[in-house]
């Protein structure tokens, strides 16, 4: 199959802590009055990205994906495996629920299902805003377990304030919240499995709350130190990783790119590139095309396409395997 820069549709969702942000500054077009998500680079079974230019316009990424290794060429670059990864803007008008996420093992064991690893970067944030970033110092699932039985779960819960351009990495059994006020851009494992921790008690407009997953929970928390994450996010980076580079850890890489005139960006052999334009305009050039990149524009760049470059006064986060 043809090799070339490919430009992704995006999938929206509707939650009550949605907002309009990504209508506002985003481009993103909807008919739900609160778009909470979306999901700029998705390949899922019932979720899945639309290819909108060239060649394959029309096509969903999963089909250009299973065509491609039909004809002995592999698009993502792990042999066939599970697409990796899942992006997504968020827009948190509310504030989220707080939720902690299973590893691999405890995920294929229960759920049938991977584990999530993920990392925010801050987009905005309202004066004030702040995350909901682990237990505290010295807390631990006993400790959270007590503070849930007495109704006093936020008791141990570590609030970190934030500001755009922030970095957040989030590893597998580390409780986390966005709070109201934040939009961010999210790039984590495929995986769907939440376990919901608290939600301050909301009610829904049936008078009911929102589903908990408690036993699950306790099962896999656990009390991450500032250091232990960046060890785990440094965990696989390589000397020659460029120096901006955000997270190199097991699962995926991630870079911020801030483009003043041109940038030349390798797609390697081994593995697919997602581009997405968080500020400014330019253009991608690859392949004798010419590939407009807007504020929240997203491109899949499949694997072994080699060098491209950015042209313009564009920011952007490109991720990787």
């Amino acid at each position: 199959m043809n090799k070339y820069p490919i430009k992704l549709t995006y999938i929206d969702k509707t939650a009550i802590w949605g907002g309009s942000y990504l209508k506002e500054e985003y481009n993103k077009t909807s008919s739900y009055d609160r778009l909470a998500e979306t999901w700029e680079l998705s390949v899922r079974e019932k979720d899945t990205s639309i290819i909108e230019n060239g060649e394959y316009a029309g096509m969903t990424l999963m089909q250009y994906i299973s065509e491609s290794l039909a004809q002995g060429y592999d698009a993502v670059g792990n042999e066939g495996g599970r697409f990796p990864l899942l992006i997504k803007f968020i827009d948190a008008h509310d504030k989220l629920s707080v939720q902690v996420h299973p590893s691999d093992d405890y995920a294929l064991r229960e759920e049938n299902d991977l584990g999530k690893t993920e990392m925010w970067y801050i987009l905005k944030a309202r004066a004030g805003a702040e995350l909901i970033y682990g237990l505290l110092p010295g807390k631990d699932e006993k400790s959270l377990s007590e503070a849930i039985s007495k109704g006093r779960t936020e008791d141990v819960l570590r609030h970190v304030p934030v500001k755009a351009g922030d970095c957040f990495f989030i590893p597998a059994g580390m409780p986390h919240a966005i709070g109201a006020g934040i939009v961010i851009l999210e790039i984590q494992q495929n995986s769907d499995v939440t376990y919901r921790l608290y939600d301050y008690d909301r009610k829904d407009s049936s008078g009911h709350g929102r589903e908990l997953h408690i036993k699950k929970a306790l099962d896999v928390v656990k009390n991450f130190s500032d250091q232990e994450c960046l060890e785990i996010r440094q965990g696989a980076s390589d000397p020659s990783d460029p120096p901006d580079t955000l997270v190199h850890c097991r699962y995926f890489y991630v870079r911020h790119i801030d483009c003043k005139d041109k940038v030349s960006i390798c797609s390697k052999s081994s593995g697919f590139l997602s581009i997405i334009a968080i500020e400014g305009r330019g253009e991608i050039h690859a392949c004798g095309m010419v590939c407009p990149l807007n504020k929240g524009d997203s491109y899949f760049i499949p694997a072994g396409l080699g060098q491209l470059e950015l042209q313009g006064n564009v920011e952007v986060v490109v991720s990787g395997i």
